[in-house]
């Protein structure tokens, strides 16, 4: 498979990428930051992404959304990397839509589908209970009660799930801690009695929530997919998203590579450019070389996405341990060959390094995937 864009995608990225420079660009990081808003991001901002189609790229257009696929929405999520946008993309767009897309009963898609794609509704995964990632790592029960169930438990690491009007938990009904059979997903509602749901601000300023179940009742018709048999299509999700993170950690690798290249081009030492010196364009060209090929990888991940490719699980984790590999390196140089301003916030390099570390641990840092690789490959 040729790994370029078609003239649609090539046309998507264009038009995410002056999007997201003209509406959200680091600058607009800073303000929200220093503000200390409680959503942590614009939702004038979130409106004009549904405006042009970003909200709903991978609903399909039965259910009002675009229906553009994976590579669509790495491209964007790319373009949110290159200018560290904040918004809720990730969480409702890619998680939550790739959920209810695959596994959601028809009433499910038909109620929520179309408010997620005009940006009405949004939704978070709730998933991880531990510090480090492990999907299958879940102590949240879900207890047989009338025509439903009853949950309790604690969810870490929730993607914006402080302003979700619906969150998607995974619990389990069956078999124990660590067994990937026996897990359930399902919608519920943070405002439900027995719910609490506390906002977690992160070192890139980026928003996560904790979430406590106290015996929170839900109804059968709650069930997203088959009671029992929720790994799957969590793994499904959570797919998609490392993909779309890989994309913006790529997005932050060329930004930081670019802004690099122009410093050297500015800052004079002993009387000259220091981009004349010849360590430091060997450094320049060996970055170039990762982040081109990281390029590679992560958009094959996000093409076998949308064939359906069984190997894309291979391709996910290789694309997420890859380009986490190289967002570290490329921010590492950049903050390096900046020199000491390159940690302080007169520069917005430092903001990259922070996203590039965190983008990394989500969903599985470079060691979690390189391990699931190896075991994808019968090593």
């Amino acid at each position: 498979m040729a790994l370029v864009l078609n003239d649609e995608q090539a046309m998507i990225r264009e038009a995410a990428e002056g999007f997201f420079a003209d509406h959200a660009p680091v600058a607009e990081l800073r303000r929200l930051r220093d503000a200390k808003d409680a959503t942590g991001f614009d939702r004038g901002l979130w409106a004009k992404m549904a405006e042009m189609g970003f909200a709903g790229v991978a609903v399909p257009e039965a259910y009002g959304g675009a229906g553009l696929g994976w590579v669509a929405a790495g491209l964007i999520q790319e373009a949110i990397g290159k200018n560290l946008s904040l918004s809720p993309f990730l969480a409702t767009s890619v998680l939550s839509a790739a959920v209810l897309v695959k596994g959601g009963s028809e009433e499910q898609k038909a109620a929520l589908l179309p408010k997620l794609a005009t940006g009405e509704l949004l939704l978070a995964l709730a998933s991880d209970e531990r510090a480090r990632h492990a999907p299958s790592h879940v102590e949240t029960r879900a207890e047989p009660s009338g025509n439903g169930f009853r949950l309790t438990g604690k969810k870490a690491h929730v993607l914006d799930g402080h302003v979700a009007d619906r969150l998607i938990v995974a619990a389990r009904t069956g078999g124990e801690v660590a067994d990937k059979a026996g897990i359930t997903l399902f919608l519920v509602d943070p405002k439900a009695a027995g719910v609490r749901v506390e906002r977690r601000s992160m070192v890139d300023s980026r928003n996560s929530a904790s979430v406590v179940l106290e015996g929170v009742q839900v109804d059968g018709a709650d069930v997203i997919g088959e009671v029992g048999g929720g790994y799957a299509l969590l793994t499904a999700a959570l797919d998609a998203g490392r993909a779309c993170l890989a994309a913006e950690m790529l997005g932050v690798s060329h930004t930081s590579f670019a802004m690099t290249v122009d410093y050297l081009k500015q800052r004079e030492q002993f009387g000259v450019k220091i981009g004349s010196f010849q360590a430091l364009q060997h450094r320049a060209a060996h970055l170039f070389c990762e982040v081109e090929l990281a390029r590679s990888v992560s958009l094959r991940a996000l093409q076998a996405l949308d064939d359906g490719d069984v190997r894309a699980p291979v391709f996910v984790s290789l694309a997420k341990a890859k380009v986490g590999e190289v967002a570290k390196l490329a921010t590492n140089e950049a903050v390096q060959m900046h020199g000491g301003i390159g940690m302080t916030d007169d520069f917005d390099i430092g903001f990259f390094m922070k996203r590039a570390r965190a983008a990394n641990e989500t969903f599985g840092d470079s060691a979690f995937h390189g391990d699931r690789l190896a075991r994808l490959m019968n090593y």
